[in-house]
């Protein structure tokens, strides 16, 4: 029987795989023998003794007293950063393909400039202008800080995003909408922006994911109460179940993400069907709605 060609590589011969089977069984003996190391390390620490993970089970107090307000607390920063920094990205990202060169240069110097500071020191000014010139009560002025130093990241990585999004898109595209006469706002809401939503969708989640993660920069640093942040309360508490805790807090965190991932998978398949199920075009009276009052982009001999 002939082995099917591949265009990408050789197929391995015989001494090949039996040398690639040896590195894989090399390889996974090593990663045993890691796994054994920590299991020993930790029990020999007392760290796996169920009196270390059992309040996690038998003591609502745990949930009720630190996990649950520090998740709510994680939700909220990461939830409204989201929605601060996606719709201030893509305009952020649009604005860096405009025509006027005043409105490119302010909105590049924007993105390149905060896009070059780490998100914690965003955080450590944003903190520090919140506490010298507004009255933002001491208790709810790491959450400000925590929001502001994420959307001021996360919107020019994200304008980024979209502005490669657009610019990956085939220029028939722009091309076909000014040969019906869209102007160039009309071009990018109606033609460029909806095509480059899914491509740019894996991207996108992927800084969402950031952004949950990045929460925990404001437990470190500003006191916010969120799930990392948890820890060391918990710990203190029940026995120095350190491990136990980080365990749990590092969960919750793979659950959230999880969850943000999933649904972003279920956004881009339906996007996608979409598209493959609608083959609607632009018919004239849509033509003549986007050309505006007294204008006629349709036939002018009469024919259909």
């Amino acid at each position: 029987m002939k082995t099917k060609p591949t265009v990408l590589y050789d197929v391995p011969g015989p001494r090949a795989r039996r040398r690639n089977l040896l590195w894989t069984l090399l390889f996974l003996v090593a990663i045993a023998a890691v796994v054994w190391w920590v299991v020993v390390s930790l029990a020999d620490k007392n760290q796996l003794e169920w009196t270390k993970w059992e309040p996690f089970f038998t003591d609502g107090r745990v949930w009720d007293t630190y996990i649950l307000p520090a998740l709510k607390n994680t939700v909220i920063a990461a939830g409204l950063a989201m929605v601060i920094a996606l719709p201030l990205g893509a305009l952020l990202g649009v604005s860096r393909l405009s025509d006027h060169r005043s409105v490119r240069v302010v909105a590049g110097t924007v993105v390149e400039f905060f896009r070059a500071i780490p998100v914690l020191i965003l955080m450590l000014f944003a903190n520090a202008a919140y506490s010298e010139f507004t009255d933002i009560s001491p208790e709810t002025r790491p959450l400000y800080a925590v929001v502001t130093g994420l959307v001021l990241y996360n919107a020019s990585v994200l304008a980024e995003v979209v502005r490669a999004g657009i610019l990956a898109l085939p220029t028939g595209q722009t091309d076909a909408a000014k040969a019906i006469g869209m102007r160039k706002g009309q071009t990018m809401s109606y033609v460029l922006l909806p095509q480059s939503v899914t491509a740019m969708l894996p991207a996108l989640v992927s800084q969402l994911v950031v952004i949950v993660k990045d929460t925990a920069l404001g437990g470190a640093l500003l006191g916010f109460s969120e799930l990392l942040a948890s820890v060391r309360p918990m710990s203190a508490n029940y026995g120095a179940n350190t491990i136990a805790c980080f365990t749990v807090v590092a969960v919750l965190f793979v659950l959230l993400n999880f969850a943000l991932t999933t649904f972003a998978a279920w956004l881009e398949g339906r996007l996608r069907r979409g598209k493959r199920s609608t083959g609607a075009v632009v018919g004239a009276d849509a033509v003549d709605d986007l050309a505006g009052p007294g204008e006629h982009l349709g036939p002018t001999d009469g024919t259909k």
